[in-house]
């Protein structure tokens, strides 16, 4: 999302044309889901996908008909001979995907502040009525709410041209239908109204960047986590070995981590090289209501930092919460197969509400 973005506000401002694609609707089987996004510029090319085929072609093919025209429009797909008998891709559902062109002189104030929120990570949510008659409101008309549900944007796709309005407040219709952003929501639409959440991004603190912490950090980013890395070892917190990450921090681990800033949306991944690091690590972090703490290791070294902990006055409750040890059985044998393990653990904790699949709160952490 921040890429595209990013290359929308670029052509716009650089004088190319450009077709903004996205998925706001969809029933039954569909390559992608609503929230897809694509943009289709004035030679053919194009960024992000909305499932490839026959059906992505087609759309191209409108979007390019449509920056022609210059008006906006919502197009409805049905999935069926029609598209994929080629490939083999008949899914049989429905896609309706709201078409926007935008010309050098469009003002894209609304995707800038669309952006901007994007970049803050802090998460926002985008309403887009694209029925009239289901919603009985204005459509197309794009709608853009910060977490807390204050209106940042609107920007109204009528016939006379793009009209951004930047006064005013959304119908109650469209606010009655704004979810959570803390049960982290999945796209949704109904009675004519696209819910589009842009989900806070996770911070994913690794404390140790040896070999696992590396492969972590270099992967995590590709699945929307903002990197942290910290280790007492400068060249193990160099740029050219952790070049995606956010922020690189070298110092004695205790320390540091008695003093680092941990929130509700901090994962804390401690993989040091050693059972002393890992225990002291888990010391600072395990009370500082970080959404997630995951260790490494052997169960009979968890065994024995569990009960360190335990006889300093760590509570038997605050060390069941701890992922240990941590990454989903994938009968894992090489680093980036235990990378791969870890950061499964990591998308379906976040994705799923805290569950991960294979590791019931019953039994997880039977040591």
């Amino acid at each position: 999302m921040r890429k595209l973005l990013t290359q929308l506000l670029d052509s716009v401002r650089e004088g190319r044309a450009v077709t903004y694609c996205r998925l706001v609707e969809t029933r039954g089987s569909t390559p992608q889901k609503a929230g897809a996004t694509m943009l289709v510029f004035a030679d053919g090319s194009q960024a992000g996908t909305l499932g490839g085929g026959c059906v992505e072609a087609e759309v191209r093919r409108r979007a390019l008909a449509v920056m022609a025209g210059g008006l906006p429009e919502i197009v409805s797909f049905q999935l069926d001979n029609d598209y994929g008998w080629d490939d083999g891709l008949i899914c049989g559902g429905r896609m309706q995907v709201l078409i926007e062109p935008l010309a050098p002189d469009s003002d894209v104030t609304y995707y800038q502040r669309l952006h901007d929120l994007v970049e803050d990570a802090l998460g926002c949510i985008e309403a887009v009525v694209f029925d009239a008659e289901k919603s009985g409101l204005s459509a197309p008309a794009e709608y853009l709410f910060d977490g807390d549900h204050h209106l940042v944007a609107q920007r109204r796709l009528v016939a006379d041209g793009h009209d951004f309005v930047d006064a005013g407040d959304a119908p109650e219709s469209v606010k009655a239908v704004l979810p959570s952003l803390a049960a982290r929501p999945r796209v949704s639409a109904s009675h004519g109204i696209a819910v589009l959440p842009n989900l806070p991004r996770c911070r994913l603190l690794i404390v140790g960047g040896g070999h696992i912490g590396h492969a972590v950090g270099n992967l995590a980013p590709d699945l929307d986590f903002d990197v942290w890395v910290l280790d007492d070892r400068s060249e193990y917190v160099s740029r050219e070995r952790f070049p995606r990450a956010e922020r690189l921090i070298q110092g004695d681990i205790g320390t540091t981590l008695a003093s680092l800033e941990v929130t509700p949306n901090t994962y804390c991944l401690i993989v040091t090289r050693g059972h002393n690091h890992d225990e002291e690590a888990l010391f600072h972090l395990i009370d500082r209501n970080a959404r997630y703490v995951g260790l490494i290791g052997s169960r009979r070294k968890i065994k024995l930092i569990f009960d360190d902990l335990e006889a300093e006055g760590i509570s038997t409750e605050l060390l069941s919460k701890v992922f240990a040890p941590v990454g989903i059985d994938i009968g894992s044998q090489t680093v980036m197969e235990i990378a791969l393990s870890i950061l499964a653990e990591l998308v379906a904790h976040r994705n799923l509400g805290g569950e991960v699949p294979g590791c019931p709160a019953s039994a997880l952490h039977q040591l």
